[in-house]
């Protein structure tokens, strides 16, 4: 296979939007999302969110996930006024992840960087 060739059967794929309740929760009824940056394509954060959560950030146009600290929704920004608007929400082959691409205003990370992912593994 050439570079930019596509396997034998992914034309089958099924590409079909995703319904709330064909995401593949936890057993704590939380699903990962990654925040991307819609921009440039930069992780921002890595967060979870529970059915409700979901429900809030599609009807709101904005992120919301599920505090597992507090057990309480956590809209982004309400306390730090970095919101983030999401352009784009993307389910992996499995529905047990999603790629949140977003509009960041602000820092993403509690400490004030942009994204949370600024150190490396040694």
């Amino acid at each position: 296979m050439t570079a930019g060739e596509r396997p034998p059967g992914a034309d089958d794929l099924d590409r079909s939007p995703v319904d709330l309740d064909s995401l593949r929760y936890d057993d704590r009824g939380l699903i990962p999302v990654i925040t991307q940056d819609a921009e440039n394509d930069e992780v921002l954060m890595m967060a979870w969110a529970n059915r409700e959560a979901l429900e809030r950030t599609v009807a709101e146009g904005r992120m919301v996930y599920w505090s597992r600290s507090r057990h309480e929704l956590w809209r982004k920004g309400d306390t730090s006024g970095h919101v983030q608007h999401w352009q784009e929400l993307l389910v992996d082959c499995d529905a047990d992840v999603i790629v949140a691409r977003v509009h960041q205003e602000g820092a993403a990370c509690h400490t004030g960087e942009r994204s949370c992912f600024f150190r490396s593994l040694r």
